[in-house]
């Protein structure tokens, strides 16, 4: 077990015995031992009572709860860790899906692992470390995770430079664990996308909009669909495989509207009804005279942090008020965000608020979330970052 040991003060552990995953710096009564950011620590309550075990970090949240049971931390139990992921999916139908060959496999605290994303595209596990302790252990988890899927995993790419403390000073650098490809084809809903996990955001593709990129073709048949913040054309590729007349993507990335450009080539060859646009999303509605029925906002983190709250719930405003100006009286607005920052009730007011400066009567139709592979912890309602709404624009 560990030499390391971390004290509550007092009423500090209640949250802790409620199972919740993090514990914060202003609850440490004292240390002892010396940690190191990415040591596994033995957390006790103010009458050295155990509560759990975790990674130390240098930060608020100053532990990341990975057992709430006294165990041996060792290849085993992280074989465990993976296997239980990987068995919810199995649960959930992803590994035998005949039109589905891309999903989460780790979702961070959902999993019992923090600080921990891994996203699996056609063969292809990309791992993203977000904190130091898994990031020390990538190397382990790359191997425990070809032992449990075998002939199913062919590569695994790091893919943590960008995602870990800065403060850390690892010097982290993107690269193969296991095989190499810089690009891969993935099929979601037997819809193809070309997947650049090396170059592109995130691990390569924003696998949680999937169930929200099927509830947009239900509305795209015989429509003119404007997809902003696009990215890669996720949304676009749906609505026009639906029937949509016209499909606009906008995104301020040009490599993002190039790879959109591909994928709609790849599924629909060179006479598709659609156009990239690589501009600025407030740009792009303040030049174009078109008035669509329905659009799509899946904008970046706007608040990565609860100081930038006031500023982002601003951008949700101004940005979907854009949107509401531009949309058909009867059109369909897709509106989300990913900041974990932001609490439903919160974007929720952002957008009440842009639709009143619009002047438009809006009705909520559905209120979205993240889809299963990307499990929420009842003990850990922080971990339900995507929020999203569709409206009908009156």
């Amino acid at each position: 077990m560990n030499n390391i040991k971390i004290t509550l003060k007092s009423g500090k552990e209640q949250s802790i015995r409620r199972f919740h995953p993090w514990i914060f710096s202003g609850a440490i009564k004292e240390m002892i031992g010396q940690p190191e950011e990415g040591d596994v620590v033995e957390v006790c309550d103010n009458h050295e009572e155990f509560l759990a075990l975790g990674h130390f970090q240098v930060g608020s949240i100053a532990v990341r709860i990975f057992s709430f049971e006294k165990v041996r931390i060792d290849d085993i139990f992280w074989k465990n860790k993976l296997k239980s992921a990987v068995h919810f999916r199995q649960q959930l139908g992803f590994f035998d899906h005949p039109e589905l060959n891309v999903c989460r496999l780790v979702h961070g605290e959902g999993d019992g692992m923090p600080g921990l994303i891994i996203d699996f595209y056609n063969g292809t596990a990309v791992i993203q470390a977000h904190s130091v302790g898994m990031y020390l252990l990538r190397e382990k988890l790359a191997v425990l995770l070809k032992q449990i899927l075998k002939e199913k995993i062919t590569a695994i790419y790091d893919k943590s430079e960008g995602t870990l403390p800065f403060k850390a000073n690892l010097n982290p650098k993107d690269g193969y664990l296991l095989g190499g490809n810089s690009e891969g084809m993935v099929t979601e809903y037997g819809h193809k996308f070309l997947i650049d996990w090396e170059a592109g955001q995130k691990t390569g593709f924003f696998v949680d909009q999937r169930e929200n990129r099927k509830l947009v073709a239900g509305y795209s048949k015989g429509k003119k669909v404007c997809n902003v913040f696009g990215y890669t054309g996720g949304f676009s590729i749906y609505a026009l495989k639906a029937g949509a007349t016209l499909v606009h993507s906008v995104d301020a990335s040009k490599p993002a509207i190039e790879q959109t450009n591909k994928n709609v080539v790849l599924n629909f060859g060179d006479n598709a009804p659609h156009e990239g646009f690589a501009m600025d999303a407030f740009d792009f509605f303040n030049q174009t005279s078109e008035k669509y029925d329905v659009i799509i906002l899946d904008p970046p983190a706007f608040a990565k942090h609860q100081k930038a709250l006031n500023n982002a719930l601003q951008g949700y405003k101004r940005i979907n008020q854009k949107a509401l100006e531009q949309i058909k009286p009867g059109g369909i607005l897709f509106t989300f965000s990913c900041s974990q920052a932001v609490s439903k009730e919160e974007f929720r007011k952002s957008v009440f608020a842009a639709s009143a400066n619009a002047r438009r009567n809006v009705r909520i139709l559905h209120q979205l979330s993240q889809p299963a592979d990307h499990p929420i912890s009842i003990y850990h309602p922080e971990s339900e970052y995507l929020k999203g709404l569709v409206l009908f624009v009156e």
